[in-house]
C-alpha cells in the first residue's frame, strides 16, 4: 500500500537545461573584493583581447609575446581567456608576467577550453610560456600534483618574492602569479578562483 502511494502517472518535470553549465572565465578570475589591499586594477583587465589591445600601446613586446602565446593555446583548443592583473605601482602593469620587482603584484589568468581533454594537454604542455615541470623533475621551489593542494593536474612554485600555481580544473586551466605577497594571499587568491573552475 505505501509503494502503490508513492507513485504517481505523471512524470516529473525535467529541469530546463542552462545555457552554460560553466561559470566563464570573467567571472572564475580573481575579483577585486579579493584582492590584497593597496593593489590597483591594471588598464586593460578582463577578456584577454581587450588587455593584449591596451598592453599594445604601453609594452609592444610584451604584448607581441603575450599574444603569440595565446595563439598557442587557442591551437590546443583554447575558446575563451580572462586575465586581470592588480598592482601596487602602475609600472608592473605593463611588465613581463613574474618578472622580477620589488612591487607588490597579482595576475590571475584563466582560459576555457572545449573539453577536458583538450584543457588536460594545454597544461602539460604549459600556459603562457611557464612549462609545466616533468613528473620527475626535482627543483627548489617547484611542486607538482595533489600536494599543491590544487588537483593532481597542478604544480606551484615558490620563491622568496614570487608564487606562481598553474592547474587544470575541469575544462579550464588557470594560472596565477603573486610578486611580493604573502603566503596567506596566495593561498586565498587561488581557493577563490579554484572553486569557480567548475
Amino acid at each position: 500500500m505505501l509503494l502503490a502511494a508513492c507513485q504517481t502517472t505523471a512524470s516529473a518535470p525535467t529541469p530546463a537545461p542552462s545555457s552554460s553549465r560553466h561559470n566563464t572565465v570573467a567571472t572564475a578570475v580573481i575579483q577585486q573584493n579579493e584582492v590584497p589591499g593597496g593593489l590597483t586594477k591594471c588598464p586593460g583587465s578582463g577578456p584577454i583581447a581587450g588587455y593584449l589591445t591596451a598592453l599594445q600601446t604601453s609594452n609592444a613586446a610584451v604584448a607581441t609575446s603575450l599574444s603569440d602565446q595565446w595563439k598557442q593555446l587557442q591551437s590546443k583548443g583554447a575558446t575563451a581567456a580572462a586575465i586581470t592583473l592588480y598592482a601596487y605601482d602602475p609600472a608592473a602593469c605593463t611588465a613581463e608576467l613574474a618578472a622580477s620587482s620589488t612591487t607588490k603584484s597579482l595576475a590571475s589568468f584563466v582560459t576555457e577550453f572545449a573539453d577536458e581533454g583538450q584543457a588536460e594537454r594545454a597544461w602539460g604542455a604549459g600556459v603562457l610560456g611557464f612549462a609545466t615541470p616533468a613528473p620527475d623533475q626535482v627543483a627548489p621551489g617547484i611542486l607538482r600534483g595533489s600536494g599543491t593542494g590544487l588537483g593532481v593536474s597542478s604544480w606551484t612554485y615558490t620563491s622568496p618574492q614570487v608564487r606562481l600555481a598553474c592547474w587544470r580544473h575541469s575544462v579550464f586551466v588557470s594560472l596565477v602569479i603573486l610578486s611580493n605577497l604573502d603566503d596567506g594571499a596566495y593561498k586565498a587568491v587561488t581557493a577563490a578562483i579554484d572553486a569557480r573552475l567548475n
